[in-house]
């Protein structure tokens, strides 16, 4: 049974920090593109970046330069550093991994709030 379990939201003041952990089992993540999207309330699912099985990595124009991707394969590990936080990236934030098949988190909220 592949699961992917993000884990690391919270709430955040603007301008801070979190890290979002995303902890694959029943597959190898070193085979699967692997990203990170979100989903605000009422408003559509979409991408922050994503880091291919090569460690190339496509951000949205909205976090650039504040949020970084990194991958461990050899812990079947995704993370999602995210500095320079703004109320308008208050989401609940998704893992996700894509290669033959598709698979997603259930999600973590992260909250920006003063």
């Amino acid at each position: 049974q592949v699961q992917l379990v993000e884990s690391g939201g919270g709430l955040a003041q603007p301008g801070g920090s979190l890290r979002l952990s995303c902890a694959a089992s029943g597959i190898t993540i070193r085979f699967y593109a692997m990203g990170w999207y979100r989903q605000a309330p009422g408003k559509q699912r979409e991408l922050v970046g994503t880091i291919n099985t090569a460690g190339s990595i496509n951000y949205a124009d909205s976090v650039k330069g504040r949020f970084t991707i990194s991958r461990d394969n050899a812990k079947n590990m995704v993370y999602l550093q995210m500095n320079s936080l703004q109320p308008e990236d208050t989401a609940v934030y998704y893992c996700n991994s894509k290669w033959l098949t598709e698979y997603w988190g259930q999600g973590t909220q992260v909250t920006v709030s003063s």
